[in-house]
């Protein structure tokens, strides 16, 4: 004895399932996360990316700015802060090494081996603030007068010659210093054994 199964109504746009028309209908496919996880995963890492190139940046431009003023900063001065009093002068710093030499105005003395009066003498004082004897000698000197003339010691002109002596550190010795002519003299040089180092005195 055939038994006949009972008919179920069929939709015609849906296919039959399973075939026979037994069984629950098909669930449709799970959808799962690892799209969103992946995309959170994207935007993450994108963002992190982003915020490293804003602090570089910033930091870039903050060290650009620091080196900027490094090269500009004014170079650092090894007196700063120190008053011209304090600052040593080249011309005292040589005289107190070695010689100080001072000059004024004299009359001349005419010696009995001058013949006439035309000379004109320039009182000297010279003192050896140096380490060594210094020697000194009239035709060490000469006399530059106002017009820019310079006048070589004419010997034994002036009665009050400066001496030829060998001076100790610490000594000094003060005599003229004779040119010859009549003029207004401006300074007076004295030359350490001729090729040696040169000082100079203005006449007071």
């Amino acid at each position: 004895m055939n038994q006949q199964h009972p008919h179920h109504p069929h939709d015609p746009n849906q296919p039959a399932w399973p075939p026979g028309g037994y069984g629950p209908p098909p669930q449709p496919p799970k959808k799962t996360n690892v799209g969103k996880v992946i995309g959170l995963g994207c935007a993450g890492v994108i963002g992190l990316v982003v915020l490293i190139g804003v602090i570089g940046v910033a930091m870039g431009g903050d060290g650009d700015k620091d080196d900027k003023t490094t090269s500009n900063a004014p170079a650092t001065v090894p007196d700063a802060g120190r008053t011209a009093d304090d600052l040593p002068k080249q011309d005292d710093a040589k005289a107190t090494s070695s010689v100080t030499l001072k000059a004024r105005k004299t009359s001349f003395s005419k010696s009995i081996l001058a013949s006439d009066s035309n000379y004109t003498s320039v009182l000297v004082t010279l003192t050896n603030n140096g380490d060594d004897p210094l020697d000194v000698n009239p035709l060490f000197f000469t006399i530059t007068d106002t017009n820019g003339t310079k006048h070589t010691h004419e010997l034994a002109a002036d009665e009050q010659q400066i001496d030829t002596v060998k001076l100790a550190p610490g000594e000094n010795i003060s005599g003229t210093v004779t040119g010859k002519a009549t003029f207004t003299p401006k300074y007076v040089t004295f030359t350490n054994g001729f090729l040696g180092d040169s000082y100079r005195a203005n006449v007071s």
